[in-house]
Protein backbone atom coordinates (compact mmCIF):
# COMPACT_ATOMS: atom_id res chain seq x y z
CA UNK A 1 0.00 0.00 0.00
CA UNK A 2 2.58 2.66 0.87
CA UNK A 3 5.05 1.47 -2.41
CA UNK A 4 1.07 1.88 -4.44
CA UNK A 5 0.06 5.42 -2.79
CA UNK A 6 3.17 7.07 -1.19
CA UNK A 7 6.15 6.04 -3.75
CA UNK A 8 9.12 7.36 -3.03
CA UNK A 9 8.13 9.16 -0.15
CA UNK A 10 7.68 8.39 3.79
CA UNK A 11 4.39 7.20 4.32
CA UNK A 12 4.56 7.61 8.38
CA UNK A 13 2.28 10.55 8.78
CA UNK A 14 0.23 10.34 6.17
CA UNK A 15 -3.42 10.34 6.12
CA UNK A 16 -6.13 8.50 4.06
CA UNK A 17 -10.10 7.57 3.98
CA UNK A 18 -11.79 5.08 3.05
CA UNK A 19 -15.55 6.37 2.71
CA UNK A 20 -14.23 9.63 0.63
CA UNK A 21 -12.69 12.95 0.24
CA UNK A 22 -14.63 14.34 3.52
CA UNK A 23 -13.00 11.46 5.36
CA UNK A 24 -13.18 10.06 8.13
CA UNK A 25 -9.19 9.74 7.80
CA UNK A 26 -6.66 7.56 9.00
CA UNK A 27 -3.27 8.22 9.81
CA UNK A 28 -0.22 5.61 8.87
CA UNK A 29 2.01 5.70 12.36
CA UNK A 30 3.88 2.47 11.01
CA UNK A 31 4.83 -0.16 7.69
CA UNK A 32 4.90 -3.73 7.72
CA UNK A 33 6.36 -6.40 5.16
CA UNK A 34 3.91 -6.97 2.73
CA UNK A 35 2.19 -10.48 3.38
CA UNK A 36 -0.81 -12.44 2.41
CA UNK A 37 -4.12 -11.67 3.25
CA UNK A 38 -6.74 -14.26 1.92
CA UNK A 39 -4.64 -16.84 0.23
CA UNK A 40 -1.41 -18.92 0.62
CA UNK A 41 -0.59 -17.55 -3.02
CA UNK A 42 -1.58 -13.95 -3.58
CA UNK A 43 -0.07 -12.42 -6.82
CA UNK A 44 -0.16 -9.54 -6.79
CA UNK A 45 0.01 -8.57 -3.57
CA UNK A 46 -2.95 -6.14 -2.67
CA UNK A 47 -2.57 -2.94 -0.90
CA UNK A 48 -3.59 -3.48 3.18
CA UNK A 49 -3.73 -1.60 6.42
CA UNK A 50 -4.03 -2.45 9.74
CA UNK A 51 -6.21 -0.78 12.15
CA UNK A 52 -6.42 -1.05 16.36
CA UNK A 53 -8.72 -3.73 17.78
CA UNK A 54 -10.80 -1.08 19.47
CA UNK A 55 -11.56 0.54 15.94
CA UNK A 56 -12.37 -2.47 14.32
CA UNK A 57 -13.47 -5.24 16.44
CA UNK A 58 -13.95 -8.68 15.85
CA UNK A 59 -14.66 -11.31 18.30
CA UNK A 60 -12.47 -14.01 16.91
CA UNK A 61 -9.01 -13.45 16.24
CA UNK A 62 -6.32 -15.71 15.41
CA UNK A 63 -2.51 -15.83 17.32
CA UNK A 64 0.73 -16.81 15.41
CA UNK A 65 3.29 -18.31 17.52
CA UNK A 66 6.73 -18.81 15.73
CA UNK A 67 8.56 -21.54 17.77
CA UNK A 68 12.06 -22.70 17.93
CA UNK A 69 10.91 -26.20 18.94
CA UNK A 70 8.36 -28.20 17.50
CA UNK A 71 4.75 -26.45 17.96
CA UNK A 72 2.55 -29.28 18.97
CA UNK A 73 5.02 -29.60 21.98
CA UNK A 74 3.83 -25.90 23.37
CA UNK A 75 0.28 -26.03 23.20
CA UNK A 76 -0.83 -26.67 26.82
CA UNK A 77 1.59 -23.77 27.61
CA UNK A 78 0.25 -21.33 24.71
CA UNK A 79 -3.16 -22.07 25.97
CA UNK A 80 -2.48 -21.38 29.59
CA UNK A 81 -0.73 -18.31 28.60
CA UNK A 82 -3.39 -17.03 26.94
CA UNK A 83 -5.89 -17.90 29.97
CA UNK A 84 -3.72 -16.33 32.10
CA UNK A 85 -3.90 -13.29 30.41
CA UNK A 86 -7.50 -13.08 29.28
CA UNK A 87 -9.44 -16.01 31.59
CA UNK A 88 -13.00 -15.20 30.14
CA UNK A 89 -11.55 -15.56 26.49
CA UNK A 90 -12.46 -19.31 24.86
CA UNK A 91 -9.66 -20.99 23.10
CA UNK A 92 -10.58 -23.46 19.82
CA UNK A 93 -8.71 -24.46 16.83
CA UNK A 94 -5.40 -24.61 18.53
CA UNK A 95 -3.44 -26.10 15.61
CA UNK A 96 0.07 -25.87 13.75
CA UNK A 97 0.61 -24.24 10.85
CA UNK A 98 0.88 -27.25 8.85
CA UNK A 99 -1.87 -28.20 9.40
CA UNK A 100 -3.93 -24.98 9.33
CA UNK A 101 -2.55 -25.08 5.58
CA UNK A 102 -4.40 -28.18 4.77
CA UNK A 103 -7.62 -26.59 4.17
CA UNK A 104 -10.00 -24.13 1.66
CA UNK A 105 -7.35 -21.18 2.29
CA UNK A 106 -4.45 -23.31 2.16
CA UNK A 107 -2.71 -25.78 -0.07
CA UNK A 108 -5.78 -28.03 -0.49
CA UNK A 109 -7.06 -26.52 -4.01
CA UNK A 110 -3.09 -26.52 -5.37
CA UNK A 111 -2.88 -29.88 -4.02
CA UNK A 112 -6.34 -31.14 -5.72
CA UNK A 113 -4.94 -29.50 -9.04
CA UNK A 114 -1.76 -31.00 -8.67
CA UNK A 115 -3.05 -34.43 -8.53
CA UNK A 116 -5.87 -33.83 -11.30
CA UNK A 117 -3.14 -32.29 -13.86
CA UNK A 118 -0.74 -35.90 -12.60
CA UNK A 119 -3.53 -37.86 -13.53
CA UNK A 120 -4.38 -36.39 -17.00
CA UNK A 121 -0.48 -36.21 -17.65
CA UNK A 122 -0.49 -39.97 -17.03
CA UNK A 123 -3.29 -40.47 -18.60
CA UNK A 124 -2.50 -38.28 -21.88
CA UNK A 125 1.05 -40.03 -21.44
CA UNK A 126 -0.67 -43.56 -21.89
CA UNK A 127 -2.83 -42.39 -24.48
CA UNK A 128 0.35 -41.00 -26.60
CA UNK A 129 1.99 -44.18 -26.40
CA UNK A 130 -0.42 -46.04 -27.28
CA UNK A 131 -1.33 -43.73 -30.65
CA UNK A 132 2.59 -43.94 -31.53
CA UNK A 133 2.56 -47.79 -31.07
CA UNK A 134 -0.43 -47.75 -33.10
CA UNK A 135 0.54 -45.57 -35.60
CA UNK A 136 4.43 -47.24 -36.03
CA UNK A 137 3.01 -50.38 -36.27
CA UNK A 138 0.24 -49.64 -38.90
CA UNK A 139 2.99 -47.74 -41.28
CA UNK A 140 5.25 -50.70 -40.99
CA UNK A 141 2.66 -53.08 -41.89
CA UNK A 142 1.68 -51.09 -44.53
CA UNK A 143 5.29 -50.97 -45.63
CA UNK A 144 6.04 -55.02 -45.34
CA UNK A 145 5.53 -55.76 -49.09
CA UNK A 146 8.54 -52.73 -49.88
CA UNK A 147 10.30 -54.41 -46.61
CA UNK A 148 10.22 -57.79 -48.13
CA UNK A 149 12.01 -56.84 -51.65
CA UNK A 150 14.22 -54.81 -49.73
CA UNK A 151 15.49 -57.65 -48.05
CA UNK A 152 14.93 -59.78 -51.00
CA UNK A 153 18.10 -57.39 -53.26
CA UNK A 154 20.11 -58.06 -49.34
CA UNK A 155 19.07 -55.10 -47.33
CA UNK A 156 20.21 -55.85 -43.62
CA UNK A 157 18.37 -56.22 -40.79
CA UNK A 158 20.01 -52.71 -39.54
CA UNK A 159 18.60 -51.01 -42.61
CA UNK A 160 15.03 -51.81 -42.39
CA UNK A 161 15.57 -50.75 -38.71
CA UNK A 162 16.56 -47.50 -39.86
CA UNK A 163 14.12 -46.99 -42.10
CA UNK A 164 11.36 -47.46 -39.69
CA UNK A 165 12.31 -45.52 -37.39
CA UNK A 166 13.20 -42.19 -39.38
CA UNK A 167 9.37 -42.57 -40.41
CA UNK A 168 8.51 -42.65 -36.74
CA UNK A 169 11.22 -40.00 -35.34
CA UNK A 170 9.28 -37.80 -38.13
CA UNK A 171 6.21 -38.59 -36.59
CA UNK A 172 7.47 -37.96 -32.71
CA UNK A 173 9.21 -34.45 -33.86
CA UNK A 174 5.90 -32.84 -34.97
CA UNK A 175 3.88 -34.57 -32.45
CA UNK A 176 6.37 -33.04 -29.81
CA UNK A 177 6.52 -29.53 -30.93
CA UNK A 178 2.42 -29.30 -31.32
CA UNK A 179 2.66 -30.33 -27.70
CA UNK A 180 5.01 -27.98 -26.72
CA UNK A 181 3.18 -25.17 -28.19
CA UNK A 182 0.09 -26.48 -26.31
CA UNK A 183 2.13 -26.69 -23.33
CA UNK A 184 3.61 -23.06 -23.48
CA UNK A 185 -0.13 -21.79 -23.60
CA UNK A 186 -1.85 -24.18 -21.83
CA UNK A 187 0.63 -23.43 -18.59
CA UNK A 188 -0.14 -19.22 -18.58
CA UNK A 189 -3.49 -20.40 -18.17
CA UNK A 190 -2.98 -22.06 -15.42
CA UNK A 191 0.00 -20.13 -13.88
CA UNK A 192 -1.98 -19.23 -10.42
CA UNK A 193 -1.90 -22.73 -9.51
CA UNK A 194 2.07 -23.52 -10.29
CA UNK A 195 3.75 -23.27 -7.09
CA UNK A 196 7.44 -22.94 -6.76
CA UNK A 197 8.20 -22.74 -10.52
CA UNK A 198 7.71 -20.60 -13.03
CA UNK A 199 5.16 -21.79 -15.87
CA UNK A 200 7.52 -21.51 -18.58
CA UNK A 201 10.56 -23.49 -16.63
CA UNK A 202 12.90 -24.78 -18.79
CA UNK A 203 13.87 -27.96 -17.13
CA UNK A 204 10.43 -28.78 -16.64
CA UNK A 205 10.41 -28.53 -20.12
CA UNK A 206 13.17 -30.32 -20.86
CA UNK A 207 12.92 -33.13 -18.65
CA UNK A 208 9.13 -33.51 -20.12
CA UNK A 209 10.57 -33.47 -23.94
CA UNK A 210 13.19 -36.55 -22.75
CA UNK A 211 10.58 -38.79 -21.24
CA UNK A 212 8.56 -38.55 -23.81
CA UNK A 213 11.19 -38.59 -26.42
CA UNK A 214 12.56 -41.79 -24.81
CA UNK A 215 9.07 -43.55 -23.99
CA UNK A 216 8.15 -42.78 -27.89
CA UNK A 217 11.05 -44.43 -29.42
CA UNK A 218 11.21 -47.23 -27.42
CA UNK A 219 7.25 -47.62 -28.79
CA UNK A 220 8.67 -46.86 -32.09
CA UNK A 221 11.31 -49.93 -31.35
CA UNK A 222 9.59 -52.32 -30.73
CA UNK A 223 7.24 -52.37 -33.78
CA UNK A 224 10.30 -51.32 -36.10
CA UNK A 225 12.48 -54.42 -34.56
CA UNK A 226 9.45 -56.69 -35.47
CA UNK A 227 9.47 -55.24 -39.18
CA UNK A 228 13.24 -56.47 -38.74
CA UNK A 229 11.95 -60.40 -38.32
CA UNK A 230 9.62 -60.39 -41.72
CA UNK A 231 10.35 -63.12 -43.86
CA UNK A 232 11.02 -62.11 -47.53
CA UNK A 233 8.47 -64.58 -48.58
CA UNK A 234 6.01 -64.13 -46.57
CA UNK A 235 6.39 -59.67 -47.10
CA UNK A 236 6.40 -60.20 -50.64
CA UNK A 237 3.39 -62.05 -50.47
CA UNK A 238 1.73 -59.94 -48.66
CA UNK A 239 -1.31 -57.75 -49.51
Amino acid sequence: MAAKFWPMENPLGKRFSTKGAKGPFREVIGVVQTGKYKNVIEDPPEPFFYVPMDQNYVACRTIHVRTSVPPESLQRQIEAQVRELAPGIPISQVQTMTQALQGVNGFFFFRFGAQLTSTMGLLGLLLAVVGVYSVVSYAAAQRTHEIGIRMALGAEPRDILKIVLRQSVAIVALVLAIGLLAAFGGTRAIANLIVGIKPTDPVTFVTVIVLLSAIAMVACWIPARRATRVSPLTALRYE
